[in-house]
């Protein structure tokens, strides 16, 4: 009999071969493979005709073969397979590429429906590479068609079929660890009629009750894990720093606190020295959550001084060797003259340094210990951790954190986040932390105007870089891929007498620097991007900083880049891909010195939501408000995706998959206030009742301490 841990090898279809691919994408058992949720889903109910010219997003369309398959050998080991199809409306050129099989498929007279993308090629209306259905007026076809994450050798239609077989098996066997009264308190379906619903929708109403049931499922799992957190933070006693005077340390500081940066030191303060002290406070657990160059990194270097002044170590945790270096110098040169002891230690750092630094942390004549991901190392044991600092939060997850923190459970957390988000987001993503806002820039800080523009204004632009160059300053350009047929492969535009010249309509880094160079020769470019090497990248934003690169192009890992106060002017190509936040990060990147700086979003796309979205972006320069409205349009699903392109991602421990098509706000408020009254009833899920929703908790997040009441 097969159940929901059987390994997936009892199903038919699964041999060895095929056990291995789905053991790529993580599935071992009929359980990991019910569970394997779609990302996506394509609406095939989207039915156009020719005529609608509908050029802007995938829809389907039913046509009848009008010519034979005709195949041409462009070059070695690539043809063009094309033939004709109409409707009522209209004709087009329906496109295939190394597809020589087709000819067996498409014959004159025979209609499919056809779902894809529509381009202009010439005169020519063209389909290329679409997805196609046999069509019968008296067969139905599905309106939606799950995408689910793939593998080589693994197709949607296989892993469709495996799931399909698996879900006969062991439907009735799906036990719900939902409680009955909070599932009908939010009107929710059951999770087996979810499962079945999310695989194969019967319809629209049905997909959008099974999306909103498994999305609300992720976020009560995060917001108890959430809540347990907090209670674990008060259980265990934090240390107590000493009264320390902070004159010292900001008569080192090159500028005047912010009375916003002032009122995070007095939290951070408060949360270390004085209340530490109370019974049953236990430790700080906060976040300074404020605007890119807002000056949340001296605040947290007031928590480091406190640290270091009342004999206790610290770690410091940047999301990449750039931003470590940079704090790294910023904060090791000021304590140099405090008589503290900085180091730093990152993935690249030698096997030999790392030793050095692993002795000299145990043994206690290090103070800071600044890094990346090299910091949860089991072999870096602190003398006396006092204070754990993790930067960009939005890059860590929970698990993340907690890892750093269990060098010393009674030590201080402190998190920074650029990325300001909406009040009831935070309290649902920070629900354990408590939360200080800087919302007053630094004395000085210009604000960087803000441009939208099409691709018609591309030499004016490149006469703006050539001008903000001359003047004196810097430009960064942001694309969304590194090079050609990167991201959206079915937008290319094939011409048959142009093979070599396919490309997509993202812009990418290599393309666009190699045209850059050809148009400003007397430009020093650069090219900047994930798949370079640490010490390349480390390298060129080296150059970048100190003038010898003057326009660098990139993808967004300079997000999270090093302060370039002459950087003048940020352009961001195919903005219509990013979400407002992320946008606002970017924009950030310049205006940080006294130059007068600029943003442009460039974006060709003309829809109305996307003209909406950007226009917020042109009028709009408050980070927190920029955050609600793009929670407004886009709800909270976008905030828990883990796309690289987008905004928060929960990395670590606990992976959102359906919340991530959520668009229901109300709902994910509804989830998190489930999640705190359970806790509260229920500190360790022992009742019976939770027991189900216990073992989800922990198979998802970690092990319930059952000693916390």
């Amino acid at each position: 009999m097969i159940t929901l841990n059987s390994p997936v090898t009892e199903l038919s279809g699964v041999g060895k071969a095929r056990a291995d691919m789905l053991k790529k994408l993580g599935i071992l058992t009929v359980k990991d493979l019910v569970f394997c949720l779609p990302r996506a889903f394509e609406n095939r109910s989207d039915v156009r005709k020719l005529q609608d010219l509908n050029f802007d997003t995938p829809a389907s369309y039913i046509l009848t073969v009008a010519s034979e398959v005709k195949s041409a050998r462009i070059r070695k080991n690539f043809t063009i397979e094309k033939f004709r199809a109409f409707d009522e409306s209209g004709s087009c050129e329906v496109v295939f590429f190394n597809s020589p099989f087709i000819k067996d498929v498409f014959h004159i007279g025979a209609t499919f429906r056809f779902y894809g993308k529509l381009t202009a090629a010439k005169s020519k209306i063209r389909l290329s590479t679409p997805k196609y259905e046999p069509y019968r007026e008296d067969v139905a076809l599905r309106d939606y068609v799950p995408i689910y994450h793939l593998t080589e050798g693994l197709s949607g239609k296989i892993l469709e079929k495996l799931v399909s077989t698996a879900l006969a098996a062991i439907a009735d066997s799906i036990k719900d660890p939902l409680p009955e009264e909070i599932r009908l308190q939010n009107s929710l379906p059951t999770l087996t009629y979810s499962i079945k619903n999310i695989h194969n929708p019967e319809n629209d109403v049905a997909l959008r009750k099974s999306i909103s049931r498994l999305a609300f499922d992720e976020m009560l799992y995060f917001g108890i894990g959430v809540s347990l957190s907090l209670q674990y933070k008060t259980a265990i006693p934090g240390v107590v720093f000493s009264h320390t005077g902070l004159d010292e340390f900001t008569k080192a500081l090159p500028f005047t606190l912010t009375d916003s940066q002032k009122n995070a030191i007095n939290d951070i303060y408060a949360d270390t020295v004085i209340n530490a002290k109370k019974p049953g406070y236990g430790h700080m657990a906060r976040i300074i959550v404020g605007d890119v160059g807002s000056g949340k990194t001296v605040c947290a270097a007031a928590a480091l001084y406190i640290a270091a002044k009342s004999g206790f170590q610290s770690a410091m945790m940047a999301p990449t060797e750039i931003l470590a270096r940079q704090h790294y110098k910023e904060i090791s040169d000021m304590f140099s003259k405090f008589g503290f002891k900085t180091e730093l230690l990152l993935g690249s750092t030698t096997q030999k340094e790392k030793k050095r630094i692993y002795e000299a942390v145990e043994n206690g004549t290090v103070d800071v210990v600044i890094g990346t991901h090299a910091l949860l190392s089991d072999k870096l044991n602190f003398a006396a951790l006092g204070l754990v600092i993790t930067d960009e939060q939005h890059r860590f997850g929970v698990a993340q954190r907690a890892l750093l923190n269990d060098k010393n459970a009674s030590a201080h957390m402190l998190v920074m986040s650029a990325t300001p988000i909406p009040r009831t987001l935070a309290l649902a993503l920070y629900g354990d932390l408590d939360v200080s806002r800087i919302k007053d820039m630094p004395k000085g800080r210009m604000r960087v105007d803000t441009f939208v523009v099409n691709e018609a204004y591309r030499e004016r632009l490149n006469r703006f870089i050539e001008g903000q160059v001359q003047g004196g300053g810097q430009v960064y350009i942001v694309c969304p891929a590194i090079e050609e047929g990167e991201g959206e492969s079915d937008d290319a535009e094939i011409s048959l007498s142009e093979v070599d010249k396919i490309s997509s309509k993202l812009k990418n880094v290599k393309n666009y620097a190699e045209k850059l160079k050809q148009t400003l020769k007397n430009i020093e470019i650069g090219i900047l991007h994930g798949k370079l090497k640490p010490s390349e990248k480390d390298e060129i934003m080296r150059k970048f900083a100190t003038g010898e690169i003057k326009v660098l192009v990139s993808t967004t890992v300079i997000e999270v880049g090093i302060n370039v106060p002459n950087a003048s002017l940020m352009i961001v190509e195919n903005a219509d891909r990013y979400g407002l936040s992320q946008l606002h990060q970017l924009r950030g990147r310049v205006g940080r010195g006294t130059r007068k700086s600029y943003c442009v979003l460039v974006s060709d796309l003309d829809t109305p939501k996307a003209k909406e979205r950007l226009e917020v972006m042109r009028s709009t320069y408050d980070g927190f408000e920029i955050a609600n409205k793009d929670l407004e349009l886009r709800g909270p699903g976008d905030f828990f995706k883990s796309r690289e392109s987008e905004g928060f991602r929960q990395s670590g421990g606990f992976e959102f998959k359906l919340a991530g098509l959520s668009s229901d706000a109300l709902l994910m408020e509804a989830a998190f206030k489930s999640a705190k009254k359970i806790v509260e009833k229920d500190p360790t899920l022992s009742l019976e009742e939770h027991k189900a929703l216990r073992e989800e908790i922990e198979a998802y997040i970690a092990p319930i301490n059952s000693s916390i009441s």
